[in-house]
């Protein structure tokens, strides 16, 4: 059967409505991204922090899965699939993908701070003084800049049996994530799919210069057609 991996990240999910935060001067919703999403911008004002995913929080239960995450969905009738995620909204499970990697953490989640294992699902705002059963402060479930993402060895694991490569709303520019296209057997076809590629066809890959919602169905139908 074939693997197909997906490496999904902020463009699937505009398409549904969820803001991709940064602008071209690198602020998040108005805000310094250090300042909302690093350890030390949680230290130094973590009421502006958490309020911050609060209002992620809000928005992401107020949209649905879109075309794209439902079709993604559907190939597991007929494929083993895995999708690797740079975002951390759940409308890959909520359009009923069952085998989703979570490489930047989960919005619905929190954990303690001094505990990265002590995770709780949170669907309602998280705020100073929602402690957990140990008495420790909780924080988003998010990794953030400057910490260790610590599903990317099981995401290298993952690529390393990839027959078919669907790259979707990302710019493969942000590392650890970026260097996943590189641990894929060699002459596994590759799926770029992006609205304003950065790159070319090559070899073994296949740009699509369209929004997800258009360019999943036509590399869906792509690796159907492939023997």
């Amino acid at each position: 059967m074939k693997h197909i991996v997906v490496l999904t990240g902020a463009g699937i999910s505009a398409e549904s409505g969820l803001k991709t935060f940064r602008d071209a001067n690198g602020l998040w919703e108005g805000q310094d991204v250090m300042a909302v999403a690093s350890p030390e911008g949680f230290e130094a004002n973590p009421a502006l922090v958490l309020e911050f995913y609060n209002q992620r929080r809000r928005q992401l239960l107020e949209v649905q899965p879109n075309v794209a995450h439902f079709d993604l969905s559907e190939l597991e009738a007929d494929y083993k699939v895995t999708i690797i995620t740079q975002n951390v909204d759940d409308l890959h499970e909520r359009a009923g993908s069952t085998n989703v990697i979570h490489l930047h953490g989960e919005l619905l989640k929190a954990r303690s701070i001094n505990n990265e294992n002590d995770i709780v699902s949170w669907t309602t705002d998280l705020n100073n003084g929602d402690y957990n059963d140990a008495g420790e402060q909780l924080r988003p479930h998010i990794v953030w800049f400057g910490e260790a993402v610590p599903m990317i060895d099981t995401a290298m694991t993952i690529c390393n049996s990839a027959t078919n490569l669907i790259i979707v709303g990302t710019s493969m520019q942000v590392y650890p994530a970026a260097s996943l296209r590189h641990y894929i057997p060699d002459g596994t076809p590759v799926y770029f799919i992006d609205p304003n590629p950065n790159i070319q066809n090559s070899k073994h890959l296949t740009v699509i210069a369209k929004a997800a919602t258009l360019g999943v169905k036509e590399a869906i139908e792509m690796i159907k057609t492939m023997p």
